[in-house]
């Protein structure tokens, strides 16, 4: 069975605002690490969301996959940039970063607005 990234997604931000409502300080505190960490600084935020993509890639996370993908694309990414960080991933994961680098693929061609009008 094939998996959305678009599904995926939805149901976590949905999982995501029941724990914001009954864990409120522990997602506030996970969304000012975020912004924190994704502030442009030596790196843009580009640059950062291209290093998040590759852990979660590495790291075998669907919901992190799609809404990382989903970001970059938000930021302009090139198609080219992803796929330069997911050869990365490749190198340093071996076959298992290589199945979720195949993974990003899928999720970036789901949500790219190409393919909204294809």
């Amino acid at each position: 069975m094939s998996k959305s990234f678009v599904q995926i997604t939805t149901d976590v931000s949905k999982a995501l605002a029941t724990l914001r409502k009954e864990a409120p300080e522990t997602m506030q505190g996970f969304n000012a690490m975020a912004k924190g960490a994704l502030q442009d600084g030596a790196l843009g935020e580009l640059q950062k969301e291209l290093i998040a993509l590759a852990i979660a890639v590495t790291q075998r996370c669907d919901a992190c996959v799609g809404f990382h993908v989903k970001a970059l694309l938000r930021l302009g990414a090139t198609r080219e940039q992803m796929m330069e960080t997911l050869a990365v991933c490749t190198y340093m994961g071996g076959g298992p970063a290589l199945m979720y680098a195949a993974e990003a693929v899928r999720a970036w061609e789901e949500m790219s607005p190409k393919a909204a009008t294809a």
